[in-house]
C-alpha cells in the first residue's frame, strides 16, 4: 500500500496533473474524478450530498455496496474509511494535488485488500521552495469555500507545508418537486479539514511525517436525518537508497461517526426519528519494500499489516440498544518482478494475504508490455480479492424508508480478471484501447428480501457470481492553443442469474476541450450515462443522462487569478436512487471566486 503506481505497466493508467484538475469543475476530488469513465461512488450522487457510507468507488463497472473496490492513496497512505472502506472525499483537496495516478484492475500484487478493482493515487506537490496560497470562492447554494496553504523549506533538507479547507453551504434538495413533502429539507455538507506535512530530504533518504483532520457535518435531506463526522491521522513514510531501496510507512486513524435514523411517512409530510447510532472506529498499519534494480530485472518484495476494530452503537427509540461491531487484523507478504525477454518486459507478482476471518487467498498476476514504434502493446492476468468491511459486517442503515441490514457470516470476495490494450502516443496526441473481463465470485451486495411502496427491506449477501467485461477508449488531441480530450467505457456487468449489476451504467463518456493561452484558460466539457438500476433485482430504473460543465481562469499580475466553474449548466434533473422515493442528483451550481499564490523565491 505504498509508493507510486509504476507507469511502466501492463495496465491501463490515467494520470492527470495539477493544470488538468483545475480545469474541471467541483468542490470535491470525486466530482473532479468523474470525467474518468468508470469512476463512481456508490450512487450518482455528489459528496456534497452523499451520505458518507456511500462514498466507496468503483473503477471498470465493479459496482460497489458503498464499501470501495478501489484503494485510495495519499502519498502512500490509505486514504479508505477503517470501518467501511469508503473515501471521505471532502478530506481531499483539489487545489493541493500534484498528480493522480489511476490504476484500473489488480494487475500488481504490491495492493492487497480494497485494490481489487484498482488503485488511486495522490501525490501532493514537493516542497521546493516557499510558497503561499490563498482562495475564496462563492456561489449559489450559499457556497462558501476557502482554501489556504503554504511551504517552506527549513534549512538543513527539512521543510514544513500544510493545507486548510472550509465549505458551507444551505445546500439543495435531493427529492423531487412532484413527490417533496414537509418533512423535506434541503441535503448539504459543512467542513473543515486542515493538514501539516513535515518533509525531510537528503541524498537518497526521503521521510515525511503527516496529520489531517476532518470535521464534517450533514443535513441528510429530512428534518431529522443528520450525521456527522470527526476523523484524524497521523502517518509517517520513510524511502531510502537508489539501486536498492527500502521503504517504511505506518499509519493510525480514528474516527468517530454519529448519524440520525427516521421512518418517513408515505406523503412525506411526517417522518418518526427510529434510532440514533454511533460508530467510533480506529486503524492502525504499516508496510515494509524492498526494491533492487538490476540491468535486466527489477524485484519488489514486502509484507504489511493493518488492525481495524469499530463498535456500531443504536439507540432505538423510545427505548433499547442495538449494538454490533469488532475488529479485523490482515496482514500479507508480497513479491513482484519485472524483466526484460527480448523485445518485451515480462512481469510477474504473487502475494499471500490473511483476509483477516481466519482465511487466507493466493493473489498471482502477470503481465506484458511490447512497443514498437509509437505503439505500446499490453495485457496482463490477475486474481484479487476484498474481505468485508466491519461496516458490511456489524451495522445496520437506512437510507429514506430503505433499510439495509449487516451480516457477520459474509465471506471475502473473490475476482479473476484478464486485459489487453494498446497505446498510440504521438507528438501532439495520445489513445488507448484496452479490453477486460472480470468474474467476481461470492460478490457482496444489498440484496432485496422484500419491497413494497412503504418500504424496502434489503441486507448485504455475498450474491450469485457476475462478470464485468467491455472495453476502454481514451483520445488526445493537442491543436497550439487547444487541447481535446474524450473517454469512454462499455461494461456488460451481470450476476450470472443475468440480473445487471446495481449501479453501473453499460455506457458511459465525456469529453472536454480546453482553450489556454496567455494565461487565459477556458474548459467546457460533457459527461453522458446511459441507464442503471439501482436494485439488484433490476426493478428500479435509473435512466441515463448528460450533464455539460465549464471552468473559466484568468490569471492576473502579482500571483493573483480569478476564476468561475459551472456543473450541470443545462439544469438537467436525473435521478440518483429509489429510497424508495426518487432521489435526484445536483442542479446547477456555479462559483466564481479568486485565488493567489507567492511566487517562488
Amino acid at each position: 500500500m505504498a509508493g507510486a503506481i509504476e507507469t511502466e505497466t501492463p495496465a491501463n493508467i490515467s494520470v492527470l496533473g495539477a493544470p488538468q484538475l483545475t480545469t474541471i469543475p467541483g468542490v470535491n476530488l470525486d466530482d473532479r474524478l468523474r470525467s474518468v469513465p468508470g469512476f463512481s461512488l456508490f450512487r450518482r450522487s455528489s459528496s456534497l450530498v452523499a451520505n458518507p457510507t456511500t462514498q466507496g468507488v468503483s473503477l471498470r463497472g465493479l459496482g460497489s455496496s458503498g464499501a470501495s473496490r478501489t484503494l485510495v492513496l495519499y502519498d502512500g497512505l490509505p486514504v479508505n474509511d477503517p470501518f467501511g472502506g469508503w473515501v471521505a472525499w471532502t478530506r481531499l483537496a483539489p487545489e493541493q494535488i500534484d498528480r493522480v495516478e489511476i490504476l484500473r484492475g489488480a494487475s500488481t500484487s504490491v495492493f492487497g485488500d480494497r485494490a481489487m478493482g484498482g488503485a488511486i493515487a495522490l501525490f501532493s506537490p514537493a516542497v521546493e521552495k516557499m510558497r503561499f496560497t490563498l482562495g475564496y470562492e462563492g456561489g449559489n447554494r450559499d457556497q462558501s469555500l476557502l482554501s489556504a496553504g503554504f511551504a517552506t523549506p527549513l534549512g538543513r533538507g527539512f521543510a514544513l507545508s500544510g493545507e486548510f479547507r472550509g465549505y458551507t453551504t444551505s445546500g439543495y434538495f435531493i427529492v423531487a418537486d412532484r413527490v417533496r413533502g414537509r418533512a423535506d429539507t434541503q441535503a448539504g455538507v459543512d467542513f473543515v479539514a486542515p493538514n501539516l506535512k513535515l518533509d525531510y530530504t537528503t541524498g537518497a533518504h526521503r521521510f515525511y511525517l503527516r496529520s489531517d483532520i476532518l470535521i464534517e457535518d450533514r443535513d441528510n435531506g429530512t428534518q431529522l436525518q443528520r450525521n456527522s463526522t470527526g476523523l484524524g491521522t497521523l502517518g509517517f513514510h520513510y524511502s531510502g537508497g537508489t539501486v536498492n531501496n527500502f521503504s517504511l510507512l505506518g499509519y493510525h486513524t480514528r474516527e468517530e461517526y454519529h448519524q440520525s435514523f427516521s421512518a418517513i411517512a408515505a406523503d412525506r409530510n411526517t417522518e418518526r426519528l427510529t434510532y440514533r447510532q454511533t460508530v467510533p472506529s480506529d486503524a492502525t498499519g504499516g508496510a515494509l519494500l524492498y526494491q533492487r534494480r538490476f540491468d535486466v530485472l527489477n524485484i519488489t518484495a514486502g509484507a504489511d499489516v493493518v488492525r481495524a476494530q469499530g463498535t456500531s452503537t443504536d439507540s432505538l427509540v423510545p427505548t433499547g440498544k442495538r449494538i454490533g461491531g469488532g475488529e479485523q487484523l490482515q496482514h500479507g507478504v508480497f513479491g513482484q518482478a519485472n524483466g526484460k525477454l527480448g523485445p518485451a518486459q515480462i512481469f510477474f507478482g504473487l502475494r499471500h494475504s490473511f483476509t483477516g476471518q481466519g482465511n487466507t487467498f493466493l493473489s498471482p498476476s502477470g503481465g506484458v508490455t511490447m512497443g514498437r514504434g509509437p505503439f505500446r502493446f499490453r495485457g496482463s492476468v490477475y486474481r484479487s480479492f476484498r474481505a468485508p468491511t466491519l461496516n458490511e459486517l456489524y451495522r445496520e442503515f437506512v437510507q429514506g424508508n430503505a433499510t439495509t441490514r449487516a451480516n457477520d457470516a459474509l465471506r471475502p470476495e473473490t475476482l479473476t480478471g484478464v486485459e489487453a490494450g494498446v497505446d498510440w502516443i504521438g507528438e501532439s496526441r495520445r489513445a488507448g484501447f484496452t479490453a477486460f473481463r472480470n468474474s467476481v465470485d461470492d460478490i457482496i451486495t444489498n440484496v432485496t428480501l422484500s419491497s413494497t411502496p412503504a418500504a424496502i427491506i434489503r441486507q448485504r449477501r455475498n450474491a450469485a457470481a457476475a462478470v464485468s467485461r467491455g472495453i476502454e477508449v481514451d483520445a488526445r488531441q493537442r491543436w497550439r492553443h487547444f487541447n481535446g480530450e474524450i473517454s469512454y467505457l462499455y461494461s456488460e456487468s451481470r450476476y450470472v442469474t443475468l440480473e445487471r449489476l446495481p449501479q453501473i451504467p453499460k455506457h458511459q463518456g465525456s469529453m472536454q476541450l480546453t482553450y489556454a493561452h496567455r494565461g487565459l484558460s477556458i474548459a467546457g466539457g460533457l459527461r453522458a450515462y446511459s441507464f442503471q438500476f439501482e436494485d439488484d433485482l433490476n426493478r428500479f430504473l435509473l435512466p441515463g443522462y448528460v450533464t455539460l460543465q465549464w471552468t473559466a481562469r484568468q490569471r492576473l499580475p502579482r500571483g493573483f487569478a480569478i476564476q468561475a466553474g459551472l456543473e450541470n449548466a443545462l439544469d438537467r434533473t436525473y435521478v440518483t436512487g429509489f429510497s424508495p422515493t426518487p432521489l435526484i442528483g445536483a442542479p446547477r451550481l456555479w462559483r466564481l471566486g479568486m485565488r493567489w499564490e507567492s511566487r517562488p523565491r
